[in-house]
């Protein structure tokens, strides 16, 4: 009697180097992290906005996810994860072929000598093949440009957001990932981001912040009165972010070992004490709380527990939970109206306070508690710890801020230098006629079977006849349209 191959002692498709456990929890985890962002911010974001701009927020969103999964496995995952073109870039090729991913994971650059050449940490080999880390890092890029997407809803030309995804996938997202994560001068160096507050969260605030200021500022309207058209369908959203991150921070070991579970525990910790923080000072200040307040501050402690999640230990988590909690509050509550620039620029989700700044304080907290014995875990550079455990962990504290530097100053550039030259070609903004409308004038679609909310009128879909008599269209005071029935 034939035996089934799945059931043989080393059936084909399980060669010796094959880690069942961990290349089905790397494949869990790239699953968690996508659906973060489809259906997570897909939800989020068609929700958390005005009622006429949740089809094309929602639709930026679900493109970027789309077409940077194509970009990724033609050239950019080995820009980013690759051999080494530069210091800082990798070099394109596709990822698509049998014989490249069957074989295998590794991170051919994540190999780290001591000064005087010999080896200090083997190449990064991952126990799975190169198709389950080809997917997994695809969901961070995803992710990333989705993220960055939340500082320009509302008026942004959905033309030139199509054109922006793979250029700022291919000349920005990659440069940070190859540099930090894929044996770029930083990971050599030592700069600690375990699992993106820089390449992910800095790098889409920034971003952001600089996308939002070239493409200029949504109506008037909309920015005195932008209302979620609806509460809790963003909290579904906002769920799925929140428990996705146990795959974000969970998959960043690329193995399911001890590091991998201290990370998903300081994740909740620390997401769970920045919501209650934030939501505190938000009834000390305004006298009630915020569902969208604990919404934001759930975000804050995500992102800020990112660079340090599997380094740092319980208490540690609390504290940065504390921080993000109450630094970015401050930021976006009493900074930001007090600042002349900030309140130049059009930041529609706040991404700059919520990913920026919280990506900058987790990055530079890592380098202040990030625990010896956790570190020797998982980092290329041994006898790595945080400034507040002596040793060298001044200089890892110096290391973290250059590295945010870095980070910060090619994302100004390299955002900028695309989108001025994408403006050649399209506009970056819609026309005023578009934003006054929204959605029914930009994809001829609306969210809700509603209306009233600056949408064409059209009379087919719209007017309906009554059986006691005529139908006739008017327009109510305040804008909207309407109809009366002739009795």
């Amino acid at each position: 009697m034939d035996i089934a191959p799945a059931y043989l002692s080393r059936p084909p498709s399980v060669p010796g180097w094959l880690n069942k456990g961990d290349n089905a929890w790397q494949m869990t985890a790239a699953t968690l992290v996508g659906l973060q962002s489809m259906p997570g911010l897909v939800i989020l974001y068609g929700s958390i906005v005005k009622k006429k701009w949740a089809v094309n927020s929602a639709f930026m969103a679900l493109y970027a996810f789309a077409a940077t999964l194509i970009l990724w496995v033609l050239v950019c995952y080995r820009m980013a994860f690759g051999d080494k073109l530069l210091p800082f870039w990798g070099k394109g090729a596709p990822a698509m072929g049998q014989k490249y991913l069957a074989r295998q994971a590794n991170v051919p650059q994540s190999i780290h000598h001591y000064s005087n050449g010999t080896v200090e940490t083997p190449m990064n080999e991952p126990l799975y093949p190169m198709s389950s880390l080809v997917y997994f890092q695809f969901t961070f890029a995803a992710i990333t440009l989705i993220l960055l997407a939340g500082s320009v809803l509302g008026r942004m030309n959905i033309k030139a957001w199509m054109a922006f995804v793979p250029l700022w996938l291919t000349f920005s997202y990659t440069v940070g990932a190859f540099s930090l994560w894929g044996g770029g001068f930083l990971f050599q160096w030592g700069v600690i981001d375990y699992s993106g507050g820089y390449v992910i969260h800095l790098s889409s605030g920034i971003a952001g912040f600089v996308a939002a200021y070239w493409v200029g500022p949504r109506l008037k309207s909309d920015r005195e009165r932008f209302p979620p058209n609806n509460v809790l369908l963003m909290l579904c959203g906002a769920g799925l972010l929140w428990m996705g991150w146990s795959g974000f921070n969970g998959g960043a070991p690329y193995a399911a070992n001890v590091d991998a579970s201290i990370a998903v525990l300081n994740t909740n910790i620390c997401a769970a004490t920045s919501l209650l923080v934030w939501t505190t000072l938000d009834v000390a200040f305004f006298g009630k709380p915020s569902v969208i307040g604990a919404v934001q501050g759930m975000m804050t402690g995500l992102v800020c527990i990112t660079p340090g999640a599997g380094v740092v230990q319980a208490w540690a988590a609390m504290v940065m939970g504390m921080l993000s909690g109450s630094i970015p509050w401050f930021t976006m509550m009493i900074l930001h109206k007090k600042s002349t620039l900030l309140q130049k620029v059009d930041d529609t989700l706040a991404v700059f306070h919520t990913h920026a700044v919280a990506g900058l304080l987790g990055g530079a907290l890592t380098g202040l508690l990030a625990e010896p014995t956790l570190c020797n875990l998982l980092l290329p550079v041994t006898n790595s710890r945080g400034a507040f455990y002596g040793g060298v962990g001044g200089v890892q504290f110096v290391k973290q801020l250059v590295g945010a530097l870095f980070v910060i100053g090619w994302n100004i550039v390299s955002t900028s230098v695309i989108l001025l030259v994408i403006r050649l070609f399209i506009p970056l903004r819609m026309p005023d006629e578009q934003l006054l409308i929204g959605d029914d004038a930009v994809h001829g679609e609306e969210a809700y079977a509603l209306w009233g909310d600056g949408e064409k009128y059209d009379a087919t879909r719209h007017e309906q006849v009554s059986v006691y008599g005529d139908v006739t269209p008017v327009r109510q005071a305040n804008g909207a349209r309407g109809f009366t029935i002739q009795l």
